[in-house]
């Protein structure tokens, strides 16, 4: 077998995506409030833009004659200054700034280096928020270690055992189980400890609070809080015979089997089963913080005088930039040294081609909506029962851009609407026909399945046959696997779980 390399010349084509491209498809991507922090970033990094006259107040001929020109082979640009440049109240600043500017530029090449830090405006600016940020930041939240590492002084024992179950504390994860086996903990333990000690350690955390801690699966933690259950549980030796002996056929419930294994009768399970709800399978549910999520909605939707449906972008708060008019001047002056120019070249074209992004960004929003809009009327006056079958290529057909726009454009975008505020994804959705040829969405399909369901006789639940069967009868022809794969997505356990004896 023998081996050459050689070298060869080939031509093809090869598609790439431009800087500018880039950035248009991340800006059209980003959701209201990061775009609006997207901004602030770009007013500190980029001198050439400045805050004030909002681009939406700009008709579109008009920003496509101001910001999509390039400048000339000269470095001049082809297209007058933004309307920012006839503020009146600016002028004043604007003249110390070009003395200032001009007074850097044209000292030598060696001495100018180009600042790439933020103006004395953006300075303060942030100063400002870092202040606010430090005067308004939250106390640490107490964490479940915390809470155990207090009360683990007043605890007896060895020494060097108090110090391993401070290492099986740090151990625990999020819902205070210990899923780590003790081997592997007196591995990792800085010390000697036996596997008396580490066993010793182990039932000390296991007594503090909350009740729970330390066990190692849900069976052991429910067992552990009836040792000392709480004062509304009653049944704690029927509990405790059901946990150790029937706990995983209780969970599928098996209840016939549960009554074999445990020795009691169904009637002693039924009515011990609601004292079983008061433990808790999260010992550390208290220490976690409950997530708050924000929602800003991207767009509003309102309702003019003639009944009609009206788009508005949410952008209110959002920082509107123009070109400083100082560096569009600076690129007229014929003094102004090479390397200089080129800089200011550089700021200006970045600065225009994220003006340009942050107006596609507003034009593909408030088309894509409105075309939603358009389809999903039903939904909007009637409610969410009323939603039509939509794929995400409609809407692109509709609008005139490829389909990974119109994905983009959707992505973490939220809308206010008269029915609520909804992800803009919300309304897209698969469909089949009915049998009497009406189109209908799976999600409408997946209403009726939980409303058969919340309805059943629990003594008697339907199968997944049974739903099949029913569904048919509402014209809605679907397969046996289809429901069940519904039935799956809502969470609704099998008929056999669902039986109540």
């Amino acid at each position: 077998m023998s081996m050459w390399l050689d070298l060869k010349q080939t031509m093809g084509q090869e598609m790439r995506l431009s800087p500018r491209m880039i950035q248009s498809m991340e800006i059209l991507t980003l959701p209201i409030m990061q775009l609006e922090e997207r901004i602030r970033e770009e007013l500190e990094k980029n001198p050439a833009l400045e805050a004030g006259v909002s681009t939406a107040e700009i008709p579109s001929t008009d920003f496509e004659a101001k910001y999509s020109e390039e400048p000339s082979a000269d470095g001049q640009p082809t297209s007058e200054a933004p309307p920012g440049e006839e503020i009146s109240k600016r002028e004043e600043k604007l003249a110390r700034e070009r003395d200032a500017f001009e007074q850097m530029y044209e000292e030598s090449a060696d001495n100018y280096i180009p600042s790439h830090q933020p103006s004395k405006w953006a300075g303060l600016e942030l100063s400002d928020k870092k202040q606010e940020a430090i005067s308004n930041e939250k106390d640490r939240q107490h964490s479940l270690q915390d809470h155990l590492l207090e009360q683990l002084p007043l605890q007896e024992g060895e020494a060097e055992t108090l110090r391993f179950a401070e290492h099986i504390i740090a151990n625990l994860d999020e819902k205070g189980f210990l899923k780590t086996s003790l081997q592997e903990l007196q591995n990792s333990f800085e010390g000697e400890i036996s596997e008396d000690q580490a066993a010793e350690a182990l039932a000390i955390v296991q007594e503090l609070e909350p009740a729970g801690v330390g066990a190692q699966d849900v069976a052991e933690c429910l067992l552990l809080q009836l040792d000392d259950p709480p004062p509304d549980v009653h049944h704690v030796d029927v509990l405790r015979d059901i946990i150790m002996h029937a706990f995983d056929d209780l969970l599928h419930h098996r209840m016939p089997v549960v009554e074999k294994k445990t020795g009691r009768s169904l009637d002693e399970i039924r009515e011990a089963l609601p004292d079983l709800r008061l433990l808790s399978t999260n010992p550390a549910a208290s220490f976690a913080p409950a997530p708050t999520q924000y929602v800003v909605p991207d767009l509003r939707l309102i309702v003019d005088e003639d009944g009609e449906y009206v788009v508005k972008l949410n952008d209110e708060n959002t920082p509107s930039v123009f070109i400083s008019p100082m560096y569009l001047e600076a690129l007229k002056k014929n003094q102004s040294e090479e390397e200089t120019k080129d800089y200011i070249r550089k700021k200006v074209q970045q600065a225009r081609w994220l003006i340009g992004a942050i107006e596609q960004r507003r034009s593909t929003l408030q088309k894509v909506a409105k075309a939603i809009v358009d389809h999903q009327r039903d939904f909007l006056e009637k409610g969410p029962d009323f939603i039509h079958p939509l794929k995400m290529q409609h809407i692109a057909d509709k609008v005139g851009v490829n389909v990974t726009t119109i994905s983009r454009a959707v992505a973490d975008k939220w809308i206010e609407t008269p029915q609520g505020v909804f992800p803009l994804r919300r309304f897209f959705h698969s469909g089949t026909v009915t049998a009497d040829g009406k189109e209908v969405a799976y999600d409408t399909i997946k209403r009726r399945l939980q409303e058969l369901v919340d309805a059943e006789d629990k003594s008697a639940p339907l199968s997944d046959d049974d739903l099949v069967s029913k569904l048919r009868a509402m014209g809605f022809p679907l397969a046996r696997r289809t429901v069940t794969k519904y039935r799956k997505e809502l969470a609704i356990p099998s008929s056999r779980e669902r039986k109540q004896f």
